[in-house]
């Protein structure tokens, strides 16, 4: 393998000793390894969020009906809708994970977007009622009873959701589920309400002053729109198959380091996500001399890294082009009996110069054309 960098060296390999970044939430951030079926994970993962998310909003109410601050309510509020979208991603995991069929040949993955999308709308509902409830409590300030205890009660519960957010995060991203990313990010969202709702708190018991109770139950509020907001955008832009350069960036990686000779050129590189699942098509450049079985060998030897490097959760679709002319001047295959003259030129493989239309070849031809 080191042979294939050195040969080719405006090659960059994908780090392969990146290392997992352990965190104290093992019963989270071990579901990978000790499931090998990532559905497995994200089912239980989703599960803990609801039942979790359930018991914390019926201690918030438990909080608010104790103490009456707005910014407890909003924060109770965000709770309901947590658990609400918790069911809804369930119900999205599940069903992206149905194999393709007749009526969706390219699977089921889209789903996570829509439910990524429905929860951002929620985060931004639920910023609008917390706008709507403090400045009522910021104009009409109210006496707040029991505070020590609602601090105490809220502490723990924000200890928890933390806790709960970062897990749903990890795990998302470990097994590729936007759905649990979202859900989350979501969970993070209601840490910082109550973060915000602590400190609301803390400062009113010190100072007296109540309406910092609704001041900053609208500083939250904003914070929440801003990441319902950022939600929705991804949800759109992954439904529209908007460019992923992280994602292209692995597949030039990928494709650069199994470089062959034979390999002239890779153009018109496009992937997209659909839930897992990756979806990638590409123009390969092989030489003109190769017999039809043969080229599809080397289109097929690079169809089978792809998908093997994306754990078989991958589609491949390779158009191959023989070469012309132009490719002689980037071709590294010296004995060619087509070959029209020597290699000048070593082009760099990278993700912004693969997805580019026509070959190296001709856009260098092209380029010299232009500068005479």
């Amino acid at each position: 393998m080191d042979d294939i960098y050195r040969g080719h060296g405006a090659c960059v390999p994908e780090d392969v000793n990146r290392k997992l970044r352990e965190t104290h939430m093992p019963w989270i951030a071990g579901l990978k390894s000790k499931f090998k079926d990532p559905l497995a994970a994200r089912l239980i993962a989703i599960s803990v969020s609801l039942l979790v998310g359930a018991a914390l909003m019926a201690i918030k109410f438990y909080v608010y009906r104790r103490t009456g601050s707005s910014a407890v309510l909003s924060d109770a509020l965000e709770s309901i809708i947590n658990v609400v979208a918790s069911g809804f991603a369930m119900g999205s995991i599940l069903l992206a994970a149905r194999p393709p069929d007749r009526s969706h040949p390219y699977g089921h993955g889209k789903i996570e977007y829509f439910s990524a999308g429905f929860e951002g709308a929620l985060i931004i509902l639920a910023a609008l009622g917390i706008f709507r409830v403090g400045f009522g409590h910021l104009f009409e300030p109210r006496h707040l009873p029991h505070l020590e205890q609602g601090l105490l009660i809220l502490f723990g519960a924000a200890l928890a959701n933390l806790i709960l957010g970062l897990g749903l995060i990890r795990v998302g991203r470990q097994t590729d589920s936007l759905t649990l990313i979202a859900d989350g990010k979501h969970v993070m969202t209601d840490v910082y309400t109550s973060a915000g709702v602590l400190l609301g708190l803390l400062l009113v018991r010190v100072t007296g002053y109540y309406w910092i109770d609704g001041t900053l139950a609208i500083l939250v509020g904003i914070n929440i729109l801003a990441t319902g907001t950022g939600l929705v955008r991804h949800a759109f832009s992954g439904l529209m198959d908007a460019s992923d350069p992280g994602l292209l960036e692995k597949v030039s990686t990928l494709i650069c380091r199994y470089r062959r000779d034979t390999w002239i050129d890779v153009h018109q590189l496009r992937a997209s996500r659909s839930g897992s699942h990756v979806h990638i098509d590409l123009h390969l450049i092989l030489p003109g001399d190769l017999s039809l079985e043969a080229a599809h060998r080397e289109a097929k030897e690079l169809e089978q890294h792809l998908i093997s490097d994306f754990a078989g959760n991958a589609s491949v679709l390779i158009h191959m082009d023989p070469c012309i002319e132009p490719d002689c001047a980037i071709c590294k295959r010296r004995l060619c009996a087509f070959r029209k003259q020597n290699q000048t030129a070593d082009i760099q493989w990278d993700w912004k110069t693969l997805i580019k239309q026509g070959g190296a070849g001709e856009r260098l031809n092209r380029s010299r054309f232009r500068d005479k």
